[in-house]
């Protein structure tokens, strides 16, 4: 019965009348079907005996049970089956709507890659419960205790011995489900590293090929894959014993039960009819027991998927304010804000401010905290301890759609959907108007884009970008900052690995999207510099300077070296050596 209370916690609280109205139907044609397997008792008793014509009253009692059962059966099968694709779809949503809510930290490799299975594969498991496999439950559970009931208005003796092999059973089957459950979610976790790692081989070839690599490449593949195997012997191993196990048990208590009745008939104090009927009633007894052990591991299946999504749709989320604070300005301030990632420190009470309608210009070395000072912003992680406010109020007081409505992010690294060029710039505001859209994409330099690609606005651009250029993936994803129209702008600058010509269209892009507003720019590049306003040394997730551009070369501090570096590397070219 936990699989049962677990597919409530799934299905949430809106479909939980609809699932109590199915368990009734279920119930209810069990019951029938367990009181129409009892009337053979009277019937048989009066066949065999001297009256057969008294048997008429129960046939027409079977009669009507059997067509009570069919008129339940029929609207409680189409209810099991409404209900597991209701389940589908809804449990898509739920888990769809958690997803948008978690904080970033959560999205590990591992979780990301098991959150697709978990969408895909188990959702579709958990479809058979309703539709499939809540029947064989309940008639598990309201058969038999209707025919020891039963049982007890003929022979008290019978209906004890059939009570104890009742529990005989429930036992040797819980037994056998817990090794075989633990076995399974060992299965399902090594099929999913086997799965991942596969598409990791597959998406490693350039460079296992580029190196010479493509047999040693294989080790990972080799090891997840054989991991496999084992764990498919492993739950071989642990559920056969049990499903043995369970079919002896449940013969065992047939065997008994026929031994004690023809015991009980010889010694006179049973009839022969009853006999009969009884017996009929012990394999009655016993049959959804036999039927629930062939579909065990569908059962096991369902509930591990069931354990899973309950698992994910209870992880916390970034709590709401129950009282939100409206923004005063579009002023950034982080006051002593400690946060890191998985216990190591990245941030180490960072204070500093970004002034509204300025360009702010974050500098420092690789792992100094500055792509976490603008996720920080965006609020894709609460801090340890400390506060970011922007416009004065601190953003856990913010409702995350106020957030939002202030603040466009372009990361360094830029996805693309699988769509056209003009629907991947609409995503800034899908409400924007085609001409909006178009003046958001032309200032960014998209337009050049779209005549290089055959279809032009309506081109594909493949999945993540992938017929596009780094640079050309960057100027759209600056259209949507733009069509956006936010006050603030976080950028994570990318123009470092780009050619001459994408470099000076995405400076041109950003030198637009900061116009009039609050700008944190995470900067790598000279002229990008030159142009901030305000500039910030990150070092060890501290400010260990800030001021203007040239006071800072003054001070000949850590920016001054940083820029010298910089200076230096920017002549650098290669050449041919001399002969």
């Amino acid at each position: 019965m936990a699989m049962i209370r677990r597919l409530f916690a799934a299905l949430g609280a809106e479909h939980t009348g609809a699932l109590r109205r199915l368990l009734g139907l279920l119930a209810v044609a069990a019951l029938l079907q367990g009181a129409a397997f009892v009337l053979l008792v009277p019937i048989l008793r009066e066949v065999l005996g001297d009256e057969p014509e008294r048997a008429w009253p129960w046939v027409i009692a079977l009669a009507a049970l059997w067509i009570g059962y069919a008129a339940v059966n029929y609207p409680g099968t189409l209810a099991g089956h409404r209900t597991g694709t209701t389940l589908s779809r809804d449990l898509h949503h739920r888990i769809g709507d958690k997803v948008a809510r978690l904080p970033l930290a959560w999205f590990t490799a591992e979780r990301v890659g098991g959150l697709g299975h978990l969408a895909a594969r188990r959702v579709v498991d958990i479809m058979s419960v309703p539709a499939h496999l809540l029947r064989p439950l309940v008639d598990t559970v309201v058969i038999p205790l209707v025919v020891v009931l039963a049982m007890l208005l003929f022979d008290w003796r019978l209906a004890v011995a059939m009570a104890v092999a009742a529990v005989a059973v429930a036992v040797t089957y819980r037994v056998a489900s817990r090794g075989m459950q633990a076995a399974d979610r060992h299965a399902d976790a090594v099929h999913a590293d086997a799965a991942g790692r596969i598409v990791e081989f597959a998406r490693a070839q350039p460079v296992l090929r580029a190196f010479g690599r493509t047999v040693e490449g294989r080790t990972a593949l080799d090891g997840a894959l054989a991991a496999e195997h084992t764990a498919g012997r492993r739950m071989l191993r642990a559920g056969i014993p049990g499903i043995v196990g369970l079919g002896f048990v449940a013969q065992a208590s047939v065997i008994a039960l026929l031994a004690l009745g023809t015991y009980l008939a010889l010694d006179g104090s049973l009839g022969t009819a009853e006999l009969i009927a009884l017996l009929v009633l012990a394999v009655r007894f016993v049959e959804p027991v036999m039927f629930l052990a062939e579909i065990g591991g569908a059962i096991r299946v369902a509930d591990n998927a069931l354990t899973e999504i309950n698992a994910l749709l209870a992880t916390p989320t970034l709590p709401e304010p129950e009282t939100a604070r409206q923004a005063d300005g579009a002023g950034i301030e982080f006051d002593e804000v400690r946060f890191g990632y998985d216990g190591t420190a990245v941030l180490e009470g960072l204070s500093m401010r970004i002034p509204q309608g300025r360009m702010t210009a974050l500098v420092g070395p690789s792992g100094a905290g500055k792509t976490t000072v603008i996720k920080l912003i965006a609020r894709f992680f609460d801090p340890d301890a400390g506060a970011v406010r922007v416009g004065g109020v601190d953003v856990r007081e913010m409702r995350t759609e106020d957030l939002t409505s202030l603040i466009s992010v372009v990361f360094q690294d830029v996805y693309l959907f699988d769509g056209t060029v003009l629907d991947n710039v609409r995503i800034g505001r899908p409400d924007a108007t085609d001409e909006e859209v178009y003046a958001a994409a032309r200032t960014a330099r998209v337009q050049d884009i779209a005549e290089r690609l055959p279809g032009g606005w309506e081109a594909p651009v493949g999945e993540g970008g992938s017929r596009l250029s780094g640079g050309e993936r960057q100027r759209i994803s600056i259209a949507r900052a733009l069509l956006k129209n936010t006050p603030i702008v976080l950028f994570d600058e990318a123009t470092a690995a780009l050619d001459a010509e994408n470099e000076h269209a995405v400076q041109q892009a950003m030198a637009a999207l900061a116009r009039d507003r609050t700008v944190l720019v995470i900067a790598h590049r000279l002229h990008t510099l030159r142009q901030a306003d305000h500039i910030v040394v990150l070092d060890q997730g501290r400010v260990v300077e800030e001021g203007v551009h040239d006071d800072l070369l003054t001070r000949d501090g850590r920016y001054a070296h940083y820029w010298r570096e910089r200076n230096r590397a920017h002549g650098w070219r290669l050449t041919t050596p001399a002969p």
